[in-house]
């Protein structure tokens, strides 16, 4: 069983005293920056100028460049994206680490695949909340919060847990539950859920069932109310109440044909193709091509980003979105 804390099990004092440089105002940067403040923590903004810059002044922040963040804090929170980190640590996070301070990440990425590779006098966590942003916000201001969960890669003072802990609490996430968990079972995981199921899988699922209707003479606008826009109502549906209630809500003929159907069009092939995609995971070979892909200035994926604007059930999207209120 995996350990889940809770505010009682957690002291917020451990942050007395210390200041929290939040390196980046994003939709991670910003809701972690506003909850932490909230919650009595010292928090200045390292970034460079922009637009990002203006709107965490407005917000209430100081804000410094990213190496003077780094040097004044105690806790550095990195929280620009994982290509971006690397060469922003070098060149102004790594001069300002020594004994004492904490290098924090939301995600493993950089740290497991030795993109990175702290100081050993820094202790290395990861407080990692399970929900974009403006959600985590959210919950934070209803007097709730997002699970999250936590790891240590070092820990030199013998407090790094104290320190992750204490941070997931002035997030908010305590409230609702935080896991403890490895920087590399995060990042495998993590990685794994994306591409097989959260982005590519689904993504994959949704364009081939528009093109097998379409291509058999029903209406794209039909194609792409049943094959996406309903998706939405099922995925609530097992977010609140799991598999189970989800067929429960459903109609009986939904439930034998998704239960006796399914099967037949995500089979054993399929799994098969998810081992592969976790074992490249694991083996490092799908973050070498990310890396090497990002060295180059990412044309691959301009190109498939370029490739899926262009798609059909696209265009239609827009108009059924319109057409829905839900997009002007």
């Amino acid at each position: 069983m995996v350990k889940v804390y809770h505010d009682p099990d957690i002291d917020e004092k451990v942050l007395e005293g210390r200041r929290v440089a939040v390196i980046g105002y994003g939709s991670q940067g910003r809701a972690q920056s506003l909850n932490m403040r909230d919650s009595g923590v010292d928090v200045v903004v390292g970034l460079r100028p922009g637009n990002s810059w203006r709107r965490a002044e407005a917000d209430g922040f100081d804000v410094y460049p990213v190496s003077e963040a780094a040097a004044m804090a105690d806790i550095i929170v990195m929280l620009i994206p994982d290509m971006a980190q690397p060469k922003v640590y070098r060149e102004a996070v790594e001069p300002h680490l020594g004994a004492g301070k904490t290098l924090q990440f939301a995600h493993g990425f950089n740290i497991h695949y030795r993109q990175i590779v702290p100081p050993e006098e820094v202790d290395v966590v990861m407080v990692a909340p399970k929900s974009p942003g403006p959600e985590m916000r959210r919950q934070y201001e209803a007097g709730f919060g997002v699970p999250a969960l936590v790891a240590v890669h070092q820990n030199p003072s013998g407090r790094a847990k104290e320190t992750a802990l204490a941070v997931a609490k002035a997030l908010g996430s305590a409230r609702a539950g935080v896991i403890e968990t490895t920087f590399k079972e995060e990042t495998e995981s993590d990685l794994f859920g994306e591409q097989a199921v959260l982005c590519g899988g689904v993504d994959q699922l949704i364009r081939r069932g528009f093109k097998v209707l379409t291509e058999n003479g029903y209406a794209p606008e039909l194609a792409y109310f049943e094959v996406l826009n309903e998706l939405k109502l099922i995925v609530d549906l097992i977010y609140k109440s799991g598999i189970s209630g989800m067929y429960h809500a459903v109609s009986d003929t939904a439930k034998y044909g998704g239960m006796a159907v399914g099967p037949l069009i995500v089979d054993d092939h399929v799994e098969e193709n998810m081992r592969r995609a976790l074992k490249a995971v694991q083996d490092g070979s799908f973050a070498k091509r990310w890396i090497a892909e990002g060295e180059r200035g990412s044309p691959e994926l301009k190109r498939l980003m370029a490739e899926c604007e262009a798609l059909e059930i696209e265009r239609v999207g827009r108009e059924v979105r319109r057409m829905s209120g839900i997009e002007r």
